[in-house]
């Protein structure tokens, strides 16, 4: 009796194997606790057939694949790079920056609300700078008339202060 391969299951393709005698492949996105978008991993073939092939995270790791890698890691790079350039002149330019905020307050100066991180952005938005509120950095809100210096945090690795003048509104001076 000859043996003849079942028309029914399909035979898995043999991958190439990495030197511990797993799957050498590389991961199209990045996938929990295995590692980023462009590594080069190496995993059991159960793991590589049955999840990461068929769901499209991953592809053989050939030259060609890693080359092409290289190129938009290149690309990236140089994106970040000029991102970062951009943010630390903002940074530069906040921290020559100065800003006035008027607020109700009573004679001791003591404000009846509060100014937080929303009416500082709307103050920095009236000067051409926009900014989100998370990137105000308040070790709480500004409840007293005076001068305080807030940390913006804009990258990371980019951070700097602003000064931020809280002055009785017009009506009560």
């Amino acid at each position: 009796m000859s043996k003849i391969a079942n028309p029914k299951k399909p035979r898995l393709k043999r991958l190439p194997r990495g030197p511990h005698g797993g799957v050498q492949l590389l991961l199209i996105q990045s996938v929990d606790h295995l590692g980023k978008q462009g590594d080069v991993v190496e995993v059991k073939s159960g793991y590589a057939h049955n999840y990461l092939l068929p769901q499209g995270l991953a592809t053989l790791a050939t030259d060609h694949h890693k080359r092409m890698v290289e190129k938009h890691k290149a690309k990236l790079q140089a994106i970040e790079k000029s991102r970062l350039a951009d943010l630390q002149n903002l940074a530069d330019a906040l921290s020559k920056q100065s800003i006035t905020i008027e607020a109700n307050a009573n004679d001791e100066g003591h404000l009846y609300g509060s100014v937080g991180a929303p009416e500082i952005v709307a103050s920095l938005k009236q000067s051409d700078f926009s900014l989100t509120t998370d990137q105000i950095r308040l070790e709480g809100p500004l409840r007293e008339l005076g001068l305080y210096t807030v940390k913006i945090h804009l990258h990371q690795e980019i951070e700097t202060e602003l000064k931020v003048w809280v002055v009785p509104t017009a009506a009560d001076a």
